[in-house]
């Protein structure tokens, strides 16, 4: 479905990802681990088209998609979720929902509520009065409107307090366990774990490892530390 072969990207002249190869099969979902800094937003923003490679070529169903622009990335079916959870807060929740709709043309809005009853009540709030949680949940819903081909999720349980981390890995094993596609930057190694089929250790720029599903049955977290 995926595959990243030999990528270099630079902030300006800083160069922050390095020889970047990595593959992923259609319902698989991959994650990426690594200290802050090692270039795992950098990762998803160039498979998105919001940062574009030196060298090397990304592929998405067989088609090379190195250089398009993220409108195009986003009408093939890939979906990037920002890690600063930024919603139009002006807007009510209905109103964020409908602009996605208008987007992709999938106006089931009742499809993604299900999934997220908890927005169910809020639609007619304000998106600027939601709690951190709240917003991961909308920023979700979002990107499955439209039924994307493959969700980049950056840091989606950043910030948010242990029972809405609970609610979202929840949502995110439904959403494995109906084969949708998913990348996922997490650092919280046991949402990391239970979520992935399968896992990428990034640090300094460079893939340093690719941990097995059956490496992650029987590997301590203490020995994940080892290799970041």
């Amino acid at each position: 479905m995926l595959e990243v072969t030999d990528i270099d990207v630079y902030y300006g002249k800083v160069k922050v990802l390095t020889d970047i190869s990595l593959k992923m099969e259609r319902g698989e979902v991959v994650g990426i681990i690594g200290r802050n800094g090692a270039g795992k937003t950098t990762l998803l923003k160039t498979i998105a088209g919001f940062l574009k490679p030196s060298k090397g070529s990304i592929k998405f169903g067989g088609k090379d998609i190195t250089h398009l622009p993220p409108h195009e990335t986003a009408r093939l079916g890939i979906r990037y979720i920002r890690q600063d959870k930024r919603v139009f807060t002006k807007l009510t929740v209905k109103e964020n929902l409908e602009l996605a709709a208008y987007a992709t043309g999938d106006w089931d809005l009742d499809k993604v509520l299900n999934i997220f009853p908890r927005l169910k009540g809020l639609l007619n709030n304000k998106a600027g009065g939601l709690s951190g949680g709240e917003r991961q949940m909308l920023l979700i819903a979002q990107a499955l409107l439209g039924k994307p081909a493959l969700l980049l999720m950056d840091e989606p349980t950043e910030g948010l307090a242990a029972f809405v981390i609970t609610e979202l890995t929840n949502v995110l094993e439904t959403l494995k366990n109906e084969r949708q596609s998913m990348i996922i930057v997490e650092q919280n190694l046991p949402v990391a774990i239970r979520i992935s089929d399968r896992i990428y250790v990034l640090k300094e720029g460079r893939i340093t490892k690719e941990i097995t599903k059956e490496e992650m049955i029987s590997m301590p977290y203490e020995l994940y530390e080892k290799f970041l």
